[in-house]
């Protein structure tokens, strides 16, 4: 790889990374609850534990991402 595509992939993670932060900030005011509490996200509660496992929303995060990569990618 030389410096140039490094520091084109470099740019671009830093851009997503942003992106990611800005959307965090951001959704304070928007009402995404939902994210999370999809259904297929499991969650078990027992007396002296708790154990959740946000399956379906790990999959959309996923596919989203995914997604993205692919078009970022594409020449």
């Amino acid at each position: 790889m030389t410096p140039a595509e490094m520091g084109k992939w470099l740019f671009i993670i830093g851009i997503v990374i942003a992106l990611l932060g800005l959307a965090f900030m951001l959704a304070g005011k928007f009402n995404i609850s939902w994210l999370g509490h999809l259904p297929g996200d499991f969650s078990f509660r027992g007396k002296n534990f708790s154990f959740y496992f946000p399956l379906t929303t790990s999959l959309l995060v996923s596919i989203i991402l995914s997604v993205i990569i692919w078009i970022i990618s594409r020449k």
